[in-house]
């Protein structure tokens, strides 16, 4: 038993010792005639787990729920040919009924700094039968 827990703890040192972690958010713009806040930048951060080259998963904040506690989705990214990326967000909660799917590009600004605008869209259609997309600046820094 202490050989299968060290060989475990071992394993477990090695992939944590050559991760890949990201910290990711996305701009919120201010509302007409409202100023800027740093909120706007720090609502929707979240930290990812690059599993490879093209696979990062990760927990993303998303604000409040109805009962004022503190809400996070989950996302994921494949990393296409370039700088290019698809990538997906769900609540912890509600999942199907909530996916956004997404495509986006980052451009490196410095070192692991980049900025990425991304545009997507819910799969599921509104009570009016739409899917409203959106187009968002985000930014990211790989560690």
């Amino acid at each position: 038993m202490k050989k299968l827990i060290l060989t475990l703890a071992v394993a477990f040192t090695t992939l944590m010792a050559s991760a890949q972690f990201t910290v990711v958010t996305t701009y919120n713009t201010a509302a007409e005639g409202e100023d800027w806040k740093m909120s706007s930048l720090i609502d929707n951060m979240g930290i990812g787990y690059s599993l490879n080259d093209t696979w990062t998963v990760g927990l993303l904040a998303a604000g409040e729920d109805s009962l004022g506690d503190a809400s996070y989705d989950l996302w994921g990214r494949y990393n296409m040919d370039g700088n290019m990326y698809l990538s997906v967000q769900a609540p912890t909660e509600d999942m199907m009924d909530n996916l956004t799917v997404g495509v986006g590009y980052s451009l490196s600004v410095w070192k692991g700094l980049n900025i990425e605008p991304n545009y997507s869209m819910g799969l599921k259609e509104d009570d009016n039968g739409e899917r409203d997309g959106s187009f968002n600046l985000g930014l990211s820094y790989k560690f």
